[in-house]
C-alpha cells in the first residue's frame, strides 16, 4: 500500500508490518555479543535518512536512573537540584521533564514539594512497578505521565524473566491498559534495546502500542533505551546496535511521532554523548539524562552536556542559562559532596585550567587560542592556570593577573620582577622533591610576603 508520509511528504510503501516471533530459543546474538570478547560493531550498508525533528529538548533522570548510583537525596537536595534545573532549562523549557521515584513516603514529599514551586517546566513524571495500587498512588498525585519497564531483549525476556516474547508482550501490554484505564500517559522504557531483535519483538510490540493508544485516545511515549552503552552512531551499522537504525525503524515501520520518541543512553563505550546526539538528528525530539551524568556503572547521558550540544545544532541556547551549570556542580562538591573529576567538560575543576606555560603564554596573549569558548561569560568560570613545576614565568603572570582580578593597567607580564621571584621560591620546591601543585593558598602568602601586602585577592 502506498501513502503519504506526513513526515516526507513523499509516497512511501506501507505494506512492511511486522509480527511477533515467538522463538523457541532466546537470540542473543551471539556473533556481536559472545560476551569473551569485545562487542564487535557490524555493517550493512545500509542508510536510513537524518531528519530532525522541528523541536528537540531535554530530560531528567537524575531523581531515578541518578539516585540508584549515589547515596540517595535528601528532600531538601532534590528540592534545590529541581530549582536549578528549572533555572537551567530557561523559559522554553528546554529541559522539558524530570522523573522522580513514587515508592517512599519520601519520593512522595519531595514530588509534592516541587509541584508547590508551581513550576511549567520541567514537568514532574514518575517510574513506577506495574501494580494498580501504584498508577492509584501517580493519579492520587496529579501526575500526567509514568514510565513503565518493558525490558525488550531476550537476555531480559528469557534470562531474567523466565518468559517466551508472547508471554512478555501479553504481560506488558496488560500493564499499559492498566495506565490507561486510569487516565495516566505511559513511557514505555524499551530496556536493552541494542541487543533486542528488532523486527521479532520490538517493532510488534511497539505497534500494539500505538494501537491501543489510538484506541484509548492517550498518547504513549516511547523510550529507547541503550542500557548497556552498546549503542553507536556510525552510519550503515547493522540492527541491534544502531541507534539511526533504531531511531528511523520505530518512526517508519512503527509510526512513533517525533514529539513522543525519547532516547536513553549509557556511557560504558565512551558513546553516550554522540549517541544522544545521533537520536536528536535521526528524529527523537528527546534524549534522557541525569546531572552530571551520574547513573548506573558508568553513568547515563551527561545533562549539562546536552545543553552545549543543543546550542551546537540549534546555534542558539534558547532561553537556557548556562552560568547556572557552574552552580549545580558547586552544590553537587558543597551540599552533597560528590567529588566530581576535575577533568570533566563544564564542571569539573580543571576544566579550563592549564599547568603548561607555554599554554598559559598563549592564553596571556589572547585566551581564545586555548579556551574552548569565553567559559568566563558563558559558564561563569574564567580560564586559569595551575601553577606547578611546568607553568613557567607565563603561568605564574597569568595566574597572578587573574587571581587578583588586576586591570588591564595593573597587570603584570612575564617579565616583572616579582613573577621572577616566584617562579624561582616554585622551582626550589620542586627541585627538592615536591610534587602536588601549588595551592592557591600558598601562593598568596608567599605573594604577601614579596610584596608586603600590595596585593589583596579580592
Amino acid at each position: 500500500m502506498l501513502e503519504i508520509s506526513s513526515r516526507t511528504n513523499l509516497l512511501e510503501q506501507k505494506n512492511y508490518r511486522y509480527s511477533l516471533q515467538d522463538v523457541q530459543e532466546p537470540n542473543l546474538y551471539r556473533d556481536i555479543y559472545d560476551y569473551e570478547s569485545v562487542p564487535k560493531v557490524a555493517f550493512n550498508h545500509r542508510r536510513v535518512p537524518m531528519g530532525m525533528p522541528e523541536e528537540i529538548w531535554i530530560t531528567d533522570t537524575s531523581f531515578r536512573d541518578g539516585q540508584q548510583s549515589v547515596d540517595p537525596y535528601t528532600v531538601e537536595q532534590i528540592v534545590e537540584l529541581y530549582k536549578l534545573m528549572h533555572r537551567l532549562g530557561g523559559p522554553y523549557g528546554i529541559i522539558r521533564q524530570t522523573e522522580f521515584f513514587a515508592y517512599s513516603k519520601k519520593d512522595r514529599e519531595a514530588i509534592r514539594r516541587c509541584q508547590e514551586l508551581g513550576y511549567q517546566f520541567p514537568e514532574i513524571t514518575t517510574w513506577i512497578r506495574a501494580t494498580k495500587s501504584d498508577f492509584q498512588l501517580v493519579k492520587d498525585l496529579g501526575i500526567r505521565e509514568t514510565g513503565i519497564l518493558v525490558s525488550c531483549s531476550d537476555y531480559h525476556i528469557f534470562k531474567k524473566m523466565k518468559l517466551t516474547r508472547a508471554q512478555a508482550m501479553q504481560k506488558y501490554l496488560e500493564t499499559v491498559a492498566m495506565a490507561f484505564e486510569h487516565g495516566v500517559m505511559p513511557r514505555c522504557h524499551l530496556e536493552d534495546i541494542t541487543r533486542a531483535d528488532f523486527y521479532g519483538f520490538v517493532v510488534p510490540f511497539v505497534n500494539e502500542l500505538m494501537r491501543m493508544s489510538h484506541e484509548a485516545g492517550i498518547p504513549v511515549r516511547i523510550r529507547a533505551c541503550d542500557t548497556m552503552g552498546y549503542g553507536v552512531p556510525y552510519p550503515e551499522v547493522a540492527l541491534p546496535r544502531s541507534v539511526p537504525g533504531i531511531i528511523y525503524g520505530l518512526q517508519h515501520y512503527s509510526d512513533v511521532d517525533s514529539n513522543y520518541l525519547e532516547w536513553h543512553g549509557h556511557n560504558d563505550f565512551y558513546k553516550a554523548v554522540s549517541n544522544a546526539s545521533t537520536a536528536w538528528l535521526y528524529g527523537a525530539s528527546a534524549v534522557n539524562c541525569s546531572l552530571l551524568g551520574i547513573g548506573e556503572r558508568t553513568g547515563n547521558i551527561p545533562l549539562e552536556a546536552m545543553c552545549f550540544e543543543y546550542a551546537s545544532l540549534r546555534g542558539s541556547l534558547d532561553g537556557m542559562d548556562p552560568t547556572v551549570i557552574t552552580e549545580i556542580g558547586e552544590y553537587f562538591r558543597r551540599e552533597i559532596g560528590y567529588e566530581i573529576p576535575p577533568m570533566t567538560p563544564f564542571v569539573g575543576r580543571n576544566f579550563n585550567v592549564t599547568r603548561a606555560g607555554i599554554h598559559a603564554d598563549g592564553l596571556m596573549k589572547d585566551e581564545e587560542i586555548y579556551n574552548i569558548f569565553n567559559t568566563k561569560k558563558i559558564l561563569n568560570r574564567p580560564a586559569a592556570v595551575q601553577i606547578g613545576p611546568t607553568s613557567g614565568l607565563a603561568g605564574i603572570a597569568y595566574w597572578i593577573n587573574e587571581n587578583y582580578q588586576l586591570s588591564q593597567s595593573e597587570m603584570v607580564d612575564k617579565s616583572d620582577p616579582l613573577v621572577a621571584a616566584l617562579k624561582e621560591w616554585i622551582d626550589g620546591l620542586f627541585a627538592e622533591g615536591r610534587v602536588a601543585s601549588m595551592s592557591n593558598h600558598e601562593m598568596e602568602v608567599k605573594i604577601e610576603e614579596l610584596t608586603g601586602g600590595r596585593l589583596a585577592r579580592l
